[in-house]
């Protein structure tokens, strides 16, 4: 099935909505037919997204603890469930980045609360619902977003990296204990972007050198259609 049909409709959240890869999303998923919430710190950037976009804007920062529940509830509200989640919001640590030994304690701590701790108490809020979508079979997806500093032990990158580090290998442990309910999880790299906040990394990077945000965009969408089997044989079984 093609990916605006098997989009269509979906009830879907992105983290980090208003910039970058972010944005990206909010906008490729609503303009195919998805039913969009997104979060982001700023109220107004984003009221402007929002209005953009026809989405529903939620204001919250996923890397404040008191947050997640509220941010949860306004998604499954707004959006009558969830079907897939977008843990996309990152923080990259210090900036300008600086070696591990340079780092601050508080710094390390910014990068694993947004980037790893949001993630997981987004996700244990939200996974009921999910489990409601798996149920229904219009297929529960969880995607985190990750980067090749995960990976790669490159200097300077440390918070960041260690954060990614542990969220990839938090989602394989999410897959393998949730496969059986039919949630599926995915950690996409989706590449040096660019973005503002690569920007921030690196400000003397040639941007003729980076994606676009759009090109991820469509990559992840395309991954996360490749993981609704079941929403796609429920919906053709479904047909007149």
């Amino acid at each position: 099935m093609e990916t605006s049909k098997a989009i269509e409709g979906l009830r879907v959240a992105v983290t980090g909505g208003t910039s970058g890869l972010g944005l990206a999303l909010v906008r490729r998923l609503s303009d195919i037919g998805a039913r969009v919430a997104f979060v982001a710190r700023s109220a107004d950037a984003v009221e402007r997204v929002a209005a953009d976009t026809g989405s529903i804007g939620v204001v919250g920062d996923v890397g404040d603890k008191d947050a997640i529940y509220p941010i949860a509830l306004q998604i499954t509200g707004n959006l009558g469930g969830i079907d897939v989640l977008i843990n996309n919001a990152s923080s990259l640590g210090p900036t300008p980045l600086a070696l591990l030994a340079d780092t601050e304690c508080e710094e390390l701590e910014t990068a694993l609360a947004v980037n790893l701790v949001g993630p997981f108490r987004l996700t244990k809020a939200l996974y009921g619902a999910l489990a409601a979508s798996a149920r229904e079979h219009r297929g529960s997806v969880v995607v985190n977003i990750s980067s090749d500093a995960a990976v790669n032990a490159y200097p300077e990158w440390g918070a960041y990296g260690a954060s990614k580090a542990a969220l990839g290998h938090l989602t394989s442990i999410w897959h393998e204990e949730s496969n059986a309910l039919g949630i599926h999880f995915l950690s996409i790299d989706p590449g040096d972007m660019d973005t503002p906040l690569h920007a921030l990394a690196v400000p003397d990077a040639d941007a003729s050198t980076l994606k676009h945000p759009d090109q991820s965009a469509m990559e992840v969408i395309a991954a996360i259609t490749a993981a609704l089997p079941q929403r796609t044989v429920a919906l053709q079984g479904n047909r007149p």
